[in-house]
Protein backbone atom coordinates (compact mmCIF):
# COMPACT_ATOMS: atom_id res chain seq x y z
CA UNK A 1 0.00 0.00 0.00
CA UNK A 2 1.16 3.71 -1.15
CA UNK A 3 1.88 5.96 1.73
CA UNK A 4 0.51 9.57 1.26
CA UNK A 5 3.45 10.96 0.44
CA UNK A 6 4.13 8.52 -2.54
CA UNK A 7 0.62 9.23 -3.71
CA UNK A 8 1.21 12.88 -3.90
CA UNK A 9 4.53 12.29 -5.80
CA UNK A 10 2.28 10.39 -8.27
CA UNK A 11 0.00 12.97 -8.72
CA UNK A 12 2.93 15.07 -10.38
CA UNK A 13 3.05 13.40 -13.50
CA UNK A 14 -0.57 13.44 -14.14
CA UNK A 15 -2.81 15.97 -16.06
CA UNK A 16 -4.23 18.50 -14.24
CA UNK A 17 -3.14 17.71 -11.19
CA UNK A 18 -6.28 17.30 -8.64
CA UNK A 19 -6.67 20.23 -6.50
CA UNK A 20 -6.51 19.58 -2.21
CA UNK A 21 -10.32 19.31 -2.23
CA UNK A 22 -10.26 16.22 -4.35
CA UNK A 23 -8.02 14.45 -2.43
CA UNK A 24 -5.26 12.37 -4.28
CA UNK A 25 -5.90 10.84 -7.43
CA UNK A 26 -3.88 7.51 -6.69
CA UNK A 27 -7.67 5.47 -5.14
CA UNK A 28 -9.55 6.79 -7.79
CA UNK A 29 -7.09 5.71 -10.63
CA UNK A 30 -6.96 2.42 -9.28
CA UNK A 31 -10.80 2.43 -9.03
CA UNK A 32 -11.17 3.74 -12.78
CA UNK A 33 -8.42 0.72 -14.15
CA UNK A 34 -10.62 -1.98 -11.78
CA UNK A 35 -13.94 -0.64 -13.74
CA UNK A 36 -11.90 -0.65 -17.05
CA UNK A 37 -11.70 -4.13 -17.20
CA UNK A 38 -15.65 -4.78 -18.24
CA UNK A 39 -14.24 -2.41 -21.47
CA UNK A 40 -11.42 -4.51 -22.03
CA UNK A 41 -13.42 -7.59 -22.23
CA UNK A 42 -15.65 -5.74 -24.68
CA UNK A 43 -11.85 -4.81 -26.93
CA UNK A 44 -11.37 -8.89 -27.06
CA UNK A 45 -14.72 -9.50 -27.87
CA UNK A 46 -14.38 -7.24 -31.03
CA UNK A 47 -11.25 -8.58 -31.39
CA UNK A 48 -11.79 -11.85 -31.16
CA UNK A 49 -13.45 -12.53 -34.59
CA UNK A 50 -10.20 -11.32 -36.69
CA UNK A 51 -7.98 -14.45 -35.16
CA UNK A 52 -10.32 -16.60 -34.75
CA UNK A 53 -12.85 -16.33 -38.56
CA UNK A 54 -9.87 -18.29 -39.79
CA UNK A 55 -9.77 -20.94 -37.81
CA UNK A 56 -13.37 -21.43 -37.56
CA UNK A 57 -13.88 -21.33 -41.87
CA UNK A 58 -10.85 -23.95 -42.24
CA UNK A 59 -12.37 -26.33 -39.81
CA UNK A 60 -15.34 -26.56 -41.71
CA UNK A 61 -17.61 -24.88 -38.66
CA UNK A 62 -18.14 -22.00 -40.58
CA UNK A 63 -19.01 -23.06 -44.01
CA UNK A 64 -20.72 -19.95 -45.84
CA UNK A 65 -20.08 -16.01 -46.29
CA UNK A 66 -23.66 -15.88 -44.49
CA UNK A 67 -22.55 -18.01 -41.66
CA UNK A 68 -19.47 -15.98 -41.51
CA UNK A 69 -20.78 -12.32 -41.55
CA UNK A 70 -23.22 -13.19 -38.87
CA UNK A 71 -20.49 -14.50 -36.79
CA UNK A 72 -18.70 -11.03 -36.81
CA UNK A 73 -22.17 -8.75 -37.00
CA UNK A 74 -23.82 -10.74 -34.82
CA UNK A 75 -22.37 -8.46 -31.47
CA UNK A 76 -24.06 -5.29 -32.84
CA UNK A 77 -27.47 -7.16 -33.02
CA UNK A 78 -26.40 -7.78 -29.30
CA UNK A 79 -25.19 -4.21 -28.38
CA UNK A 80 -28.84 -2.65 -29.95
CA UNK A 81 -30.45 -4.94 -27.39
CA UNK A 82 -27.83 -4.62 -24.50
CA UNK A 83 -27.81 -0.94 -24.40
CA UNK A 84 -31.15 0.35 -23.84
CA UNK A 85 -31.17 -2.58 -21.08
CA UNK A 86 -27.61 -1.48 -19.67
CA UNK A 87 -29.22 2.19 -19.88
CA UNK A 88 -32.33 1.33 -18.02
CA UNK A 89 -30.29 -1.25 -15.13
CA UNK A 90 -27.74 1.67 -14.30
CA UNK A 91 -30.92 3.43 -12.71
CA UNK A 92 -32.28 0.55 -11.47
CA UNK A 93 -29.38 -1.15 -9.96
CA UNK A 94 -26.32 0.61 -10.52
CA UNK A 95 -23.70 1.42 -12.53
CA UNK A 96 -21.04 -1.29 -10.92
CA UNK A 97 -23.69 -3.93 -10.36
CA UNK A 98 -24.55 -3.65 -14.35
CA UNK A 99 -20.80 -4.09 -15.51
CA UNK A 100 -21.09 -6.76 -12.78
CA UNK A 101 -24.41 -8.04 -14.81
CA UNK A 102 -22.19 -8.25 -18.43
CA UNK A 103 -19.37 -9.58 -16.77
CA UNK A 104 -21.47 -12.71 -15.91
CA UNK A 105 -22.68 -12.90 -19.56
CA UNK A 106 -19.43 -12.60 -20.98
CA UNK A 107 -18.28 -15.11 -19.08
CA UNK A 108 -20.88 -17.37 -20.18
CA UNK A 109 -20.82 -16.30 -23.42
CA UNK A 110 -17.23 -16.98 -23.93
CA UNK A 111 -17.39 -21.01 -22.07
CA UNK A 112 -19.97 -21.08 -24.58
CA UNK A 113 -17.70 -20.91 -27.82
CA UNK A 114 -14.62 -22.68 -25.57
CA UNK A 115 -17.27 -25.87 -25.80
CA UNK A 116 -19.12 -25.73 -27.99
CA UNK A 117 -18.84 -26.83 -32.14
CA UNK A 118 -21.98 -25.67 -32.84
CA UNK A 119 -23.21 -23.04 -35.12
CA UNK A 120 -26.37 -22.42 -33.46
CA UNK A 121 -24.68 -22.49 -29.91
CA UNK A 122 -21.66 -20.42 -31.27
CA UNK A 123 -24.11 -18.01 -33.02
CA UNK A 124 -26.18 -17.03 -30.11
CA UNK A 125 -22.75 -16.82 -27.36
CA UNK A 126 -21.68 -14.01 -29.81
CA UNK A 127 -25.25 -12.89 -29.85
CA UNK A 128 -24.93 -12.52 -25.86
CA UNK A 129 -21.57 -11.05 -25.62
CA UNK A 130 -23.52 -8.23 -28.35
CA UNK A 131 -25.79 -7.70 -25.02
CA UNK A 132 -23.08 -8.24 -22.60
CA UNK A 133 -21.01 -5.35 -24.98
CA UNK A 134 -23.95 -2.57 -25.13
CA UNK A 135 -24.13 -3.06 -21.28
CA UNK A 136 -20.24 -2.27 -21.13
CA UNK A 137 -20.69 0.81 -23.08
CA UNK A 138 -23.58 2.42 -21.45
CA UNK A 139 -22.24 1.46 -17.89
CA UNK A 140 -18.64 1.91 -17.63
CA UNK A 141 -18.76 5.36 -18.93
CA UNK A 142 -21.18 6.90 -16.67
CA UNK A 143 -19.28 4.63 -13.78
CA UNK A 144 -15.44 6.41 -14.53
CA UNK A 145 -17.52 10.05 -15.02
CA UNK A 146 -19.47 9.85 -11.52
CA UNK A 147 -16.61 8.74 -9.65
CA UNK A 148 -14.03 11.42 -11.46
CA UNK A 149 -13.44 14.48 -10.33
CA UNK A 150 -13.63 17.58 -12.51
CA UNK A 151 -10.14 18.02 -13.62
CA UNK A 152 -9.12 14.26 -13.84
CA UNK A 153 -12.78 13.02 -15.23
CA UNK A 154 -11.11 13.51 -19.53
CA UNK A 155 -8.09 11.54 -18.35
CA UNK A 156 -10.08 8.91 -16.93
CA UNK A 157 -12.85 8.83 -19.32
CA UNK A 158 -10.85 7.99 -21.85
CA UNK A 159 -9.25 4.96 -20.04
CA UNK A 160 -12.53 3.35 -21.23
CA UNK A 161 -11.67 3.79 -25.17
CA UNK A 162 -8.13 2.83 -23.80
CA UNK A 163 -9.06 -0.23 -22.14
CA UNK A 164 -10.91 -1.31 -25.49
CA UNK A 165 -7.99 -1.22 -27.87
CA UNK A 166 -5.79 -3.38 -25.00
CA UNK A 167 -8.73 -5.84 -25.13
CA UNK A 168 -8.31 -5.74 -29.41
CA UNK A 169 -4.40 -5.59 -28.98
CA UNK A 170 -4.29 -8.82 -26.92
CA UNK A 171 -6.99 -10.74 -28.73
CA UNK A 172 -4.67 -10.43 -32.08
CA UNK A 173 -1.73 -11.10 -29.96
CA UNK A 174 -3.03 -14.29 -28.62
CA UNK A 175 -4.86 -15.07 -32.04
CA UNK A 176 -1.68 -15.70 -33.72
CA UNK A 177 -0.66 -18.81 -31.48
CA UNK A 178 -3.82 -19.98 -29.68
CA UNK A 179 -7.34 -21.87 -31.40
CA UNK A 180 -10.38 -20.38 -31.92
CA UNK A 181 -11.44 -22.11 -28.82
CA UNK A 182 -8.74 -21.73 -26.46
CA UNK A 183 -8.57 -18.10 -27.69
CA UNK A 184 -12.30 -18.14 -26.19
CA UNK A 185 -11.06 -19.46 -22.93
CA UNK A 186 -9.24 -16.40 -22.66
CA UNK A 187 -11.78 -14.28 -22.47
CA UNK A 188 -13.24 -16.59 -19.86
CA UNK A 189 -10.30 -16.06 -17.61
CA UNK A 190 -10.75 -11.76 -18.55
CA UNK A 191 -14.69 -12.15 -17.65
CA UNK A 192 -13.71 -13.72 -14.12
CA UNK A 193 -10.89 -11.38 -13.08
CA UNK A 194 -13.48 -8.29 -14.27
CA UNK A 195 -15.98 -10.03 -11.56
CA UNK A 196 -13.07 -10.25 -8.54
CA UNK A 197 -11.82 -6.62 -8.96
CA UNK A 198 -15.67 -5.20 -9.40
CA UNK A 199 -16.28 -6.68 -5.71
CA UNK A 200 -14.05 -4.39 -4.36
CA UNK A 201 -14.47 -1.09 -5.85
CA UNK A 202 -17.52 1.22 -4.31
CA UNK A 203 -21.11 2.24 -6.63
CA UNK A 204 -20.89 5.76 -7.49
CA UNK A 205 -21.73 8.86 -4.72
CA UNK A 206 -24.16 10.09 -7.16
CA UNK A 207 -26.33 7.04 -7.49
CA UNK A 208 -26.36 6.36 -4.25
CA UNK A 209 -27.13 9.90 -3.29
CA UNK A 210 -30.23 9.16 -5.85
CA UNK A 211 -31.38 6.24 -4.01
CA UNK A 212 -30.88 8.22 -0.50
CA UNK A 213 -28.54 6.39 0.55
CA UNK A 214 -26.25 9.47 1.99
CA UNK A 215 -24.47 7.60 4.39
CA UNK A 216 -23.27 5.04 1.68
CA UNK A 217 -22.28 7.79 -0.64
CA UNK A 218 -20.04 9.48 1.87
CA UNK A 219 -17.97 5.83 2.47
CA UNK A 220 -18.11 5.74 -1.57
CA UNK A 221 -16.32 9.08 -1.65
CA UNK A 222 -14.06 8.55 1.28
CA UNK A 223 -12.74 5.00 -0.65
CA UNK A 224 -12.29 7.03 -3.63
CA UNK A 225 -10.92 10.33 -2.15
CA UNK A 226 -8.60 9.06 0.62
CA UNK A 227 -8.92 9.84 4.17
CA UNK A 228 -7.84 13.76 4.30
CA UNK A 229 -10.51 15.17 2.17
CA UNK A 230 -13.72 16.87 3.36
CA UNK A 231 -16.04 14.68 1.86
CA UNK A 232 -19.35 16.10 3.20
CA UNK A 233 -18.75 19.07 1.33
CA UNK A 234 -18.32 17.55 -2.25
CA UNK A 235 -21.65 15.27 -0.99
CA UNK A 236 -23.42 18.36 -0.44
CA UNK A 237 -22.55 19.37 -3.74
CA UNK A 238 -23.96 16.43 -4.89
CA UNK A 239 -27.50 16.31 -3.70
CA UNK A 240 -28.09 20.02 -4.38
CA UNK A 241 -27.55 19.34 -8.03
CA UNK A 242 -29.81 16.20 -7.70
CA UNK A 243 -33.62 15.82 -7.68
CA UNK A 244 -34.11 12.83 -5.36
CA UNK A 245 -37.38 12.72 -5.68
CA UNK A 246 -38.37 13.55 -8.96
CA UNK A 247 -39.55 10.16 -11.36
CA UNK A 248 -37.76 10.61 -14.86
CA UNK A 249 -40.69 10.05 -17.57
CA UNK A 250 -39.54 9.49 -21.12
CA UNK A 251 -41.78 12.74 -22.34
CA UNK A 252 -39.27 15.15 -20.79
CA UNK A 253 -37.12 14.59 -23.67
CA UNK A 254 -39.26 16.91 -25.47
CA UNK A 255 -37.48 19.69 -23.10
CA UNK A 256 -34.73 21.80 -24.62
CA UNK A 257 -32.28 20.70 -21.45
CA UNK A 258 -32.68 17.27 -22.26
CA UNK A 259 -33.62 17.04 -26.16
CA UNK A 260 -30.46 19.12 -27.23
CA UNK A 261 -27.62 17.00 -24.99
CA UNK A 262 -29.81 13.85 -26.21
CA UNK A 263 -29.64 15.09 -30.10
CA UNK A 264 -25.72 16.20 -29.47
CA UNK A 265 -24.78 12.44 -28.24
CA UNK A 266 -26.63 10.41 -30.88
CA UNK A 267 -25.75 12.85 -33.35
CA UNK A 268 -21.94 12.41 -32.36
CA UNK A 269 -22.32 8.64 -32.29
CA UNK A 270 -23.45 8.83 -36.05
CA UNK A 271 -20.81 10.72 -36.78
CA UNK A 272 -18.21 8.08 -34.88
CA UNK A 273 -19.73 5.18 -36.85
CA UNK A 274 -19.92 6.86 -40.60
CA UNK A 275 -16.32 7.82 -40.17
CA UNK A 276 -15.31 4.50 -41.74
CA UNK A 277 -13.30 3.31 -39.21
CA UNK A 278 -14.45 -0.27 -39.90
CA UNK A 279 -13.94 -0.16 -43.23
CA UNK A 280 -10.65 0.77 -42.49
CA UNK A 281 -10.02 -2.36 -40.24
CA UNK A 282 -11.63 -4.39 -42.80
CA UNK A 283 -8.84 -3.36 -45.42
CA UNK A 284 -6.08 -3.44 -42.96
CA UNK A 285 -4.76 -7.08 -44.09
CA UNK A 286 -5.31 -6.28 -47.98
CA UNK A 287 -3.18 -2.90 -47.48
CA UNK A 288 -0.28 -4.68 -45.64
CA UNK A 289 -0.03 -7.40 -47.93
CA UNK A 290 0.24 -4.82 -51.32
CA UNK A 291 3.11 -3.88 -49.39
CA UNK A 292 4.51 -6.91 -49.18
CA UNK A 293 3.88 -7.83 -45.83
CA UNK A 294 2.42 -11.64 -46.08
CA UNK A 295 1.81 -12.26 -42.18
CA UNK A 296 -1.72 -10.72 -41.56
CA UNK A 297 -2.04 -11.20 -38.55
CA UNK A 298 0.94 -9.35 -37.51
CA UNK A 299 -0.03 -6.71 -39.15
CA UNK A 300 -3.11 -6.69 -37.40
CA UNK A 301 -0.99 -6.47 -34.23
CA UNK A 302 0.76 -3.82 -35.37
CA UNK A 303 -2.68 -1.71 -35.65
CA UNK A 304 -3.60 -2.66 -32.82
CA UNK A 305 -0.29 -1.37 -30.97
CA UNK A 306 -0.79 2.02 -32.95
CA UNK A 307 -4.66 2.31 -31.61
CA UNK A 308 -3.50 1.70 -27.81
CA UNK A 309 -0.46 4.36 -28.24
CA UNK A 310 -2.33 7.05 -29.81
CA UNK A 311 -4.90 6.20 -27.05
CA UNK A 312 -3.04 6.35 -23.91
CA UNK A 313 -1.27 9.93 -25.63
CA UNK A 314 -5.28 10.69 -25.94
CA UNK A 315 -5.73 10.20 -22.13
CA UNK A 316 -2.93 12.78 -21.14
CA UNK A 317 -4.11 15.68 -23.97
CA UNK A 318 -8.34 15.49 -23.16
CA UNK A 319 -7.91 17.30 -19.57
CA UNK A 320 -5.04 19.70 -21.38
CA UNK A 321 -6.49 20.09 -25.12
CA UNK A 322 -10.32 19.88 -24.14
CA UNK A 323 -12.70 17.53 -25.69
CA UNK A 324 -14.10 19.69 -28.98
CA UNK A 325 -10.69 20.53 -30.13
CA UNK A 326 -9.60 17.01 -30.11
CA UNK A 327 -12.61 16.09 -31.94
CA UNK A 328 -11.83 18.92 -34.44
CA UNK A 329 -8.12 18.14 -34.94
CA UNK A 330 -8.93 13.89 -35.14
CA UNK A 331 -11.57 14.62 -37.47
CA UNK A 332 -9.63 16.83 -39.70
CA UNK A 333 -6.89 14.35 -39.93
CA UNK A 334 -9.36 11.31 -40.73
CA UNK A 335 -10.97 13.34 -43.66
CA UNK A 336 -7.45 14.13 -45.19
CA UNK A 337 -6.77 10.29 -44.99
CA UNK A 338 -10.08 9.49 -45.96
CA UNK A 339 -9.08 11.52 -48.92
CA UNK A 340 -5.39 9.75 -49.49
CA UNK A 341 -7.03 6.33 -49.56
CA UNK A 342 -9.65 7.10 -52.54
CA UNK A 343 -6.94 8.06 -53.92
CA UNK A 344 -4.82 5.25 -53.36
CA UNK A 345 -8.13 3.11 -54.73
CA UNK A 346 -8.31 5.87 -57.24
CA UNK A 347 -4.62 5.34 -58.67
CA UNK A 348 -5.26 1.39 -58.85
CA UNK A 349 -8.12 0.85 -60.62
CA UNK A 350 -6.58 3.34 -63.45
CA UNK A 351 -3.53 1.10 -63.67
CA UNK A 352 -1.03 2.43 -61.35
CA UNK A 353 0.85 -0.63 -59.52
CA UNK A 354 -0.87 -1.13 -56.14
CA UNK A 355 2.63 -1.78 -55.06
CA UNK A 356 4.47 1.03 -55.94
CA UNK A 357 2.19 3.50 -54.28
CA UNK A 358 1.67 1.20 -51.34
CA UNK A 359 3.55 3.12 -48.80
CA UNK A 360 0.77 6.10 -49.56
CA UNK A 361 -1.88 3.33 -48.19
CA UNK A 362 0.19 2.35 -45.25
CA UNK A 363 0.33 5.81 -44.19
CA UNK A 364 -2.92 6.95 -44.73
CA UNK A 365 -3.74 3.64 -42.64
CA UNK A 366 -1.80 4.70 -39.71
CA UNK A 367 -2.87 8.28 -39.64
CA UNK A 368 -6.04 7.28 -39.75
CA UNK A 369 -6.18 5.36 -36.40
CA UNK A 370 -4.01 7.69 -34.94
CA UNK A 371 -6.43 10.83 -35.69
CA UNK A 372 -9.78 8.27 -34.61
CA UNK A 373 -7.77 6.87 -31.30
CA UNK A 374 -7.36 10.26 -30.36
CA UNK A 375 -10.51 11.98 -30.65
CA UNK A 376 -13.02 9.64 -32.56
CA UNK A 377 -12.45 6.66 -30.63
CA UNK A 378 -12.76 8.00 -26.99
CA UNK A 379 -14.56 10.82 -26.76
CA UNK A 380 -17.69 10.19 -28.19
CA UNK A 381 -18.55 8.08 -24.90
CA UNK A 382 -16.92 10.21 -22.96
CA UNK A 383 -18.82 13.29 -23.75
CA UNK A 384 -22.22 10.70 -23.66
CA UNK A 385 -21.53 10.19 -19.70
CA UNK A 386 -21.05 14.14 -19.05
CA UNK A 387 -23.69 15.98 -20.49
CA UNK A 388 -26.89 14.34 -19.71
CA UNK A 389 -28.60 15.04 -16.31
CA UNK A 390 -27.87 12.53 -13.68
CA UNK A 391 -32.18 11.28 -13.60
CA UNK A 392 -31.78 11.06 -17.18
CA UNK A 393 -28.31 9.54 -17.38
CA UNK A 394 -29.58 5.96 -17.90
CA UNK A 395 -32.15 6.71 -20.48
CA UNK A 396 -30.52 8.99 -22.86
CA UNK A 397 -27.15 6.98 -22.19
CA UNK A 398 -29.57 3.82 -23.58
CA UNK A 399 -30.65 5.91 -26.65
CA UNK A 400 -27.25 7.23 -27.46
CA UNK A 401 -25.51 3.37 -27.42
CA UNK A 402 -29.00 2.07 -29.58
CA UNK A 403 -28.01 5.14 -32.39
CA UNK A 404 -24.28 3.81 -32.06
CA UNK A 405 -25.09 0.36 -32.99
CA UNK A 406 -27.31 0.59 -34.96
CA UNK A 407 -24.98 3.05 -37.17
CA UNK A 408 -22.44 0.23 -36.88
CA UNK A 409 -24.60 -2.65 -38.06
CA UNK A 410 -25.79 -0.66 -41.20
CA UNK A 411 -21.97 0.36 -41.97
CA UNK A 412 -21.05 -3.26 -41.76
CA UNK A 413 -23.74 -4.76 -43.03
CA UNK A 414 -23.85 -2.60 -46.19
CA UNK A 415 -20.25 -2.15 -46.80
CA UNK A 416 -20.12 -4.07 -49.71
CA UNK A 417 -23.42 -2.83 -51.46
CA UNK A 418 -21.28 0.69 -50.87
CA UNK A 419 -18.52 -0.85 -52.74
CA UNK A 420 -20.32 -1.60 -55.68
CA UNK A 421 -22.32 1.36 -55.66
CA UNK A 422 -19.57 4.06 -55.39
CA UNK A 423 -16.47 1.72 -56.12
CA UNK A 424 -13.52 1.60 -53.25
CA UNK A 425 -11.96 4.92 -53.89
CA UNK A 426 -16.01 6.59 -53.80
CA UNK A 427 -16.74 4.71 -51.03
CA UNK A 428 -13.40 6.34 -48.85
CA UNK A 429 -14.41 9.45 -50.07
CA UNK A 430 -17.52 9.58 -48.67
CA UNK A 431 -16.59 8.83 -45.35
CA UNK A 432 -14.28 11.52 -45.82
CA UNK A 433 -17.42 13.39 -45.98
CA UNK A 434 -18.60 11.94 -42.69
CA UNK A 435 -15.56 13.17 -41.06
CA UNK A 436 -15.24 16.54 -42.22
CA UNK A 437 -19.20 17.00 -41.50
CA UNK A 438 -18.76 15.90 -37.93
CA UNK A 439 -15.75 18.39 -37.70
CA UNK A 440 -18.64 21.45 -38.33
CA UNK A 441 -21.02 19.77 -36.11
CA UNK A 442 -19.27 19.57 -33.27
CA UNK A 443 -17.66 22.87 -34.14
CA UNK A 444 -21.24 24.11 -34.23
CA UNK A 445 -23.15 22.39 -30.73
CA UNK A 446 -20.40 20.72 -28.78
CA UNK A 447 -20.03 22.68 -25.70
CA UNK A 448 -16.45 22.15 -24.26
CA UNK A 449 -16.68 20.29 -20.79
CA UNK A 450 -12.96 20.05 -19.94
CA UNK A 451 -12.69 21.05 -15.71
CA UNK A 452 -16.66 21.90 -15.83
CA UNK A 453 -18.49 19.39 -13.07
CA UNK A 454 -21.44 17.14 -14.27
CA UNK A 455 -23.73 19.65 -12.13
CA UNK A 456 -22.48 23.01 -13.66
CA UNK A 457 -22.83 21.20 -17.28
CA UNK A 458 -26.32 20.03 -16.48
CA UNK A 459 -27.10 24.09 -15.39
CA UNK A 460 -25.31 25.00 -18.93
CA UNK A 461 -28.13 23.22 -20.33
CA UNK A 462 -30.57 24.53 -18.17
CA UNK A 463 -29.14 28.13 -18.96
CA UNK A 464 -28.19 28.94 -16.25
CA UNK A 465 -24.52 28.97 -16.75
CA UNK A 466 -21.98 29.32 -19.24
CA UNK A 467 -19.70 27.42 -21.30
CA UNK A 468 -17.22 27.73 -24.35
Amino acid sequence: MKTLEQEHEFDHNLPRMATKFEGSPFRLIITSICACMGPLVFGYTIGYSSPAIPGLEKEGILDGKGLTAWFGSLITVGAMIGGPLGGHLIESSGRKRVIQFAAVIFLVSWLTIAHSESVKYLLLARLLCGVASGMITVSAPVYIAEISTSSLRGFLGAGNQLAITVGILVAYFLGMNLRWNHLAFGGAIFSIFTLVVLYFIPETPRWLVMKNRQKDALLSLASLRGPHTNVEEECKDIEDGLETNEVFSYSEFKRPELSRPLFISVVVMIFQQFSGINAVMFYTVSIFKNAGFEQSELATVVIGAVQVVATLISCFLMDRSGRRKLLVIAGSLMSITCATFGYYYYAVKNGTSSASISWLAILSLIMYIIGFSLGWGPIPMLVMSEIFPARARGAASGIAIFANWLCAFIVTKEFIYMQELLGQAGTFWLFGIFCLSGVMFVTRFLPETKGKSLEDIELYFLGRSIMV
